[in-house]
């Protein structure tokens, strides 16, 4: 172990002296110190990578700022979606072993997959999911609230999340197709696509420090902690978010120093100390232009940044006259960068544990322009003036949604009755609760609070350790009750994506445990406009109601004498109890009526 841990710092030690030594990089450590300053950013790691060989690693900042436990070089980040370059990559490996064509239909590989629509589901092919092309929207919403172990169960919701356009008519960023690809390489295979990440890659590169997991990342030693920035100069403490399922859009975690053998491959079209890990033929495609993000035209500020396409799991832009291939990552608490200019062999990977940070981007635009030696940028500066707009449009946008806010206004119903389950198919079910008077939503992952703003549109707030942060909202997600015609809330409509409409979930009221011997007081005949309907019992504990000509109902008990009727939206019954505490009658309610029937004999 310390022959290894001196092995470590050697690595660390010997790629900042030859920075040191080499004169592109002179005063670099300045620039990048100023980064971490202007951002105030907890730490970051960064790593610069010619040829075959790493030329520069090191560690900025904390990977635990409470204990000022300082970053290197071998530290462990989360890197979210550069992992995807890695997915994509077990596809071109599969292609080289003819196991698979980019042209083929995933259904092919996975048969109970479903798209939304038919012609999805008939033109869609592998290479649709690998450059963003299929047409659908990003839906994240889905998992990243409602994450799930299973690959498969989370692939199934597809079949129920709306597109926002055509088959490669416009390039649409979606994890899901990600995640889909994983799931080819799993049935293919055989193996997981854990297992296939780290045979295929992490061992044959010697990235020894790098797993696939938040559970492992918990247990690695030299892991960082991941940070937000609260109200400007708060650095805050946040938890590990366990991407699960969708490990395969972006479950990696990894050091600029693992990193850097995998851009030392791409560098060298596919090999790795003459070894070929990655086919040449699909390194050239990957990182050519398969579908166009957009127009990304020269501007005042950057005239010579420009062109936006995207490849199989990398953006393309030319920086400054230079062909870049890069993608970024993030997720709660870290983001990544990893990039690579092809024609120059050089490769920059950069890892921040700074939640949202623009310390990746600033970073490697710093070191492209000393590495490439064309004119510097002050991107610090530009940073600065953009920060400064970011938050004027805040505080804009702040007013303008205080102004629409219609005051004087109250909830349609008495709280109790916005509880229960809320469920949509392509995304999962959440619970709303009543809590001292109050709305509280539960995720799996997360609780938020529901502050009421007018009418049936409430507001939610994080419920975190600390408490309930009740001044920032971001003014745009709003829980939306809607009623059935019986008056009842049905739903909720919430705005989760960015180019949809708001997505509705239908309510399920929260059933309540009763007796058989309680149950046992309702089953009987009840006549009903001359017709008999019965209630009796089935499984011993479960009421159920028929009603001639129909099928039977299944009862849920959501108060005293009070039942839901299972699957009719708006329809419940009440049995009426006497003095007596006898039960003579039940009350129909439906969304043309009330209607009472007595009991017979």
């Amino acid at each position: 172990m310390k022959k290894l841990l001196l092995f470590l710092v050697a690595i660390g030690f010997s790629a900042t002296a030859m920075a040191q030594q080499d004169k592109r990089l002179k005063g670099i450590d300045v620039e990048l110190n100023k980064i971490l300053e202007a951002t105030k950013a907890a730490g970051f790691a960064v790593a610069i990578v010619e040829g075959d060989k790493i030329i520069y690693a090191k560690g900025f900042g904390y990977r635990d700022y409470e204990n000022k436990i300082p970053i290197d070089g071998n530290t462990l980040f989360a890197i979210g979606s550069t992992s995807k370059a890695f997915t994509s990559a077990i596809l071109g490996q599969l292609r080289k072993e003819d196991k698979l064509s980019f042209d083929d239909s995933p259904r092919k590989y996975i048969p109970e997959l479903k798209f939304f629509k038919d012609n999805m589901n008939n033109n869609i092919i592998i290479k649709d999911l690998m450059c963003h092309r299929t047409g659908m929207s990003r839906h994240d919403a889905s998992w990243y609230f409602f994450p799930s172990a299973s690959k498969d169960s989370l692939v199934q919701r597809l079949a129920h999340q709306e597109p926002f356009a055509g088959v490669r008519e416009k390039w649409l960023y979606n994890n899901f197709m990600f995640l889909t690809q994983g799931v080819i390489a799993e049935r293919i295979t055989g193996k997981s696509w854990e297992d296939n990440i780290k045979e295929r890659f992490f061992i044959p590169l010697g990235m020894t420090r790098s797993n696939t997991s938040i559970g492992e990342m918990k247990t690695a030693t030299n892991a960082a902690i991941g940070y937000d920035l609260k109200k400007e100069t708060i650095i805050s403490k946040m938890d590990y978010y366990d991407i699960s399922g969708m490990s395969p859009a972006g479950s990696i975690n990894s050091s600029v120093n693992d990193l850097s053998n995998w851009l030392i491959t791409w560098l060298n079209k596919g090999k790795f100390k003459g070894q070929e890990i990655i086919p040449e033929n699909y390194i050239e495609e990957a990182m050519s232009s398969q579908m166009v993000v957009g127009a990304a035209l020269p501007n005042d500020k950057n005239p010579d940044i420009h062109f936006g396409n995207y490849g199989y799991g990398w953006s393309l832009k030319s920086y400054k006259g230079h062909y870049r291939v890069s993608h970024g990552g993030n997720i709660d608490g870290f983001s990544a960068d990893v990039t690579f200019f092809p024609s120059d062999k050089i490769g920059i990977v950069v890892l921040a544990n700074q939640n949202g940070s623009a310390v990746p981007g600033l970073v490697r635009n710093t070191i492209s322009d000393y590495m490439l030696k064309v004119n510097k940028t002050d991107f610090i500066k530009l940073f600065i003036e953009d920060m400064a707009k970011a938050k004027k449009t805040e505080s804009e946008a702040k007013k303008k949604t205080a102004a629409e806010r219609i005051t004087n206004t109250k909830p349609s119903h008495i709280l109790q009755d916005y509880t229960g389950k809320y469920s949509n198919p392509g995304y999962s079910e959440f619970a709303i609760t009543n809590q001292n008077d109050s709305l509280f939503v539960k995720f799996k992952i997360k609780k938020l609070y529901l502050r009421h703003v007018h009418y049936d549109v409430f507001e939610p707030f994080e419920v975190t350790k600390t408490g309930i942060d009740t001044t920032d909202s971001d003014g745009e997600m709003r829980f939306n009750f809607t009623t059935n015609e019986s008056g009842e809330i049905a739903s909720v409509k919430i705005k989760l994506d960015d180019l949809l409409g708001p997505i509705e979930f239908k309510r399920k009221p929260n059933t309540i445990k009763v007796d058989k011997e309680v149950l046992a007081k309702y089953v009987g005949e009840y006549e009903l406009a001359g017709m008999a309907t019965k209630v009796y019992l089935k499984n011993e504990n479960k009421l159920y109601l028929f009603v001639p000509g129909q099928p039977e109902y299944e009862l849920l008990p959501t108060d005293k004498h009070k039942f839901s009727i299972k699957n009719l939206e708006g329809f419940k019954i009440e049995f009426v109890e006497e003095a007596d505490n006898a039960i003579n009658s039940v009350i129909f309610v439906q969304p043309n009526g009330k209607f009472t029937a007595k009991r017979k004999g």
